[in-house]
């Protein structure tokens, strides 16, 4: 069975102030997502399910429909603030969804084979994509999962801090842990994060999570307890979200699964802020001029 590409498109991108998910950057007006699905099609992924909210339903369609069919299937998966379907009879006001674990489970009667996560605006290259469908379907179990380990290096913005999610990996090349770091940036050409305590150095290859995650169908069932107590412990807090994560963290310290860091020497790029536009645009021409890419993705 072939591994599904969930696509983590939710958010409506308050930093950057646009719906970057399917703003242009290629030379054909090609989005990021564009460049992530044809990577994935080539690395043997079956399916893409677009994680979403449903007013976003029709604009997606119409970008991505017309050039995928025929391709590979496709799937509409919508997260939104209705908690009954958990189990949860509450209504609780929140100006945004409750985060990317949440968006995972919303996928929980639609995916039923091993699966991906990726964000929608970052660029993750086609070697992480192949080395995840690999792990897929060969390695993947209901106790055995995976992410993709970026070199913390190769994903920072030029122009300004941004989070990272920091992998204490032991000597099997499994996730001991996974640290949040909000405000990540370069100094001097060195790597630094910021916390209550002060700054701190890290080294340069420092392996870090960029929301690529690999799964089976039984992190649901695994996740959705999770959610409930989550909700639970912060029902009066409007900006509490539950991240994938803090599911993986929790699945690690119980023994329930672990996590193989998978390596990859790709330069992740992605739209934090504006600025970081023509940078993308750059670095995806480069790629065309050199080969890895067509200049039409989808003629």
């Amino acid at each position: 069975m072939k591994p599904t590409l969930l696509i983590l498109a939710a958010g409506m991108a308050s930093r950057y102030g646009s719906m970057k998910q399917v703003d242009g950057f290629g030379p054909n007006g090609e989005t990021i997502i564009d460049y992530s699905i044809y990577d994935a099609i080539k690395a043997g992924f079956g399916k893409i399910s677009f994680i979403i909210r449903e007013e976003f339903a029709e604009a997606f369609k119409a970008k991505f429909e017309p050039k995928l069919q025929g391709r590979v299937e496709t799937d509409y998966v919508f997260q939104s603030y209705d908690l009954t379907q958990f189990g949860i009879d509450k209504t609780i006001d929140r100006a945004k969804p409750w985060g990317t674990a949440h968006a995972v489970l919303a996928a929980r009667n639609q995916v039923n084979e091993p699966f991906c996560v990726i964000n929608a605006d970052d660029f993750y290259g086609y070697e992480a994509f192949e080395k995840m469908a690999q792990f897929l379907t060969t390695e993947v179990a209901d106790d055995n999962y995976s992410l993709m380990g970026y070199q913390i290096d190769r994903t920072l913005s030029d122009y300004g801090s941004v989070s990272r999610g920091v992998c204490k990996v032991d000597e099997n090349g499994n996730m001991v842990e996974i640290n949040e770091r909000t405000e990540v940036y370069f100094k001097d050409g060195d790597v630094f994060y910021k916390d209550t305590e002060g700054e701190h150095q890290l080294a340069p290859d420092t392996r870090v999570s960029m929301n690529f995650w690999g799964f089976t169908p039984a992190v649901f069932k695994q996740s959705e307890a999770m959610f409930k107590r989550f909700v639970e412990a912060n029902e009066n807090n409007p900006k509490a979200e539950f991240f994938i994560p803090l599911v993986a963290d929790e699945l690690i310290k119980t023994g329930t699964a672990s996590f193989k860091v998978i390596p990859t020497g790709n330069k992740w790029f992605g739209v934090t802020y504006k600025e970081d536009k023509p940078i993308v645009q750059q670095s995806i021409s480069e790629l065309v001029e050199n080969g890895t890419y067509p200049s039409n993705l989808w003629s």
